[in-house]
């Protein structure tokens, strides 16, 4: 079964994030900061923005030079912090090399962190207590949970131990009671460890690496990476039409893990104006 990541996030939009914002006594505010002129950065931010429009936040999209400063950022992530009419900050990554990205990170108000990454956050989500989960993984587990897909006692292999994905998707999928083993580029044979896994996340960054004959029948994949060929085709970390042959689930690269990102984001948003105007 392809788990459509298009039909289950514009249904949680609508259905639940869309009147939610409606009911709050000021649309829930978001600000999406970009830096520079990265093609791919404009296509996420263009994107992030365009959702916040359609289910009624407040937006505001800031985008500055690429050669904005260190301090310059931070005083913007300053005034965002103190800004009532935003409960949700991001800072799009990657930044310019020029500048300190843990540090504008850790600048945001935690509880205006709809990303998920400020420290303070991460600690709580370690200590299942989440208050923002980081996009990407929440949402893949949205969609497992659309999908009624079993997860408790299987063995989950996470390939990528990032900051953004790896990591968060190995807690959240201990927080299901899953038994997880993450995989990174020093692990060894990845491909026999994957074809003892019940759960598959590839967050790796390598175009096709994950292939059809490392699946066992019957597993759950989930591909989270994106990648673009010579020819100009999109793809992800794993071989769709190779694992899809053996996966009971899968997703797919575009419109699987994708467009839940976004979902999610506007759901951290949604929550934070809630609790910020007393309803959660």
């Amino acid at each position: 079964m392809i788990l459509d990541g298009r039909r289950v996030a514009r249904q949680l939009n609508q259905a639940s994030v869309k009147g939610r914002a409606a009911a709050l006594e000021r649309p829930p505010g978001l600000a999406v900061v970009l830096v520079g002129e990265d093609p791919a950065s404009q296509v996420y931010v263009s994107r992030k923005t365009k959702v916040a429009g359609r289910v009624g936040f407040f937006h505001r999209q800031i985008t500055l030079p690429v050669d904005t400063d260190q301090q310059a950022l931070m005083d913007l992530v300053g005034e965002l912090n103190a800004d009532p009419a935003i409960d949700g900050i991001l800072v799009q990554l990657p930044l310019p090399g020029h500048l300190d990205a843990t540090a504008v990170l850790d600048a945001i108000d935690p509880e205006k962190d709809v990303d998920g990454f400020h420290p303070e956050n991460v600690g709580l989500l370690s200590q299942g207590r989440a208050r923002f989960v980081a996009c990407t993984p929440l949402g893949v587990m949205k969609l497992l949970e659309e999908a009624e897909v079993p997860l408790s006692g299987k063995h989950a292999v996470v390939i990528g131990r990032s900051n953004i994905v790896g990591k968060p998707m190995a807690q959240l999928l201990l927080g299901a009671n899953c038994t997880v083993t993450v995989a990174h580029s020093r692990t060894r044979d990845i491909e026999g460890l994957v074809r003892g896994a019940d759960v598959v996340v590839a967050a790796v960054g390598r175009a096709e690496m994950v292939r059809g004959s490392w699946i066992r029948a019957g597993a759950v994949v989930i591909d989270v990476g994106i990648n673009r060929l010579d020819d100009g085709r999109l793809v992800g970390d794993v071989a769709f039409e190779e694992c899809a042959e053996h996966a009971s689930f899968i997703t797919p690269v575009p419109g699987g893990v994708g467009p839940m990102t976004i979902a999610m984001l506007m759901e951290n948003t949604c929550r934070s104006a809630e609790r910020r105007q007393g309803r959660a």
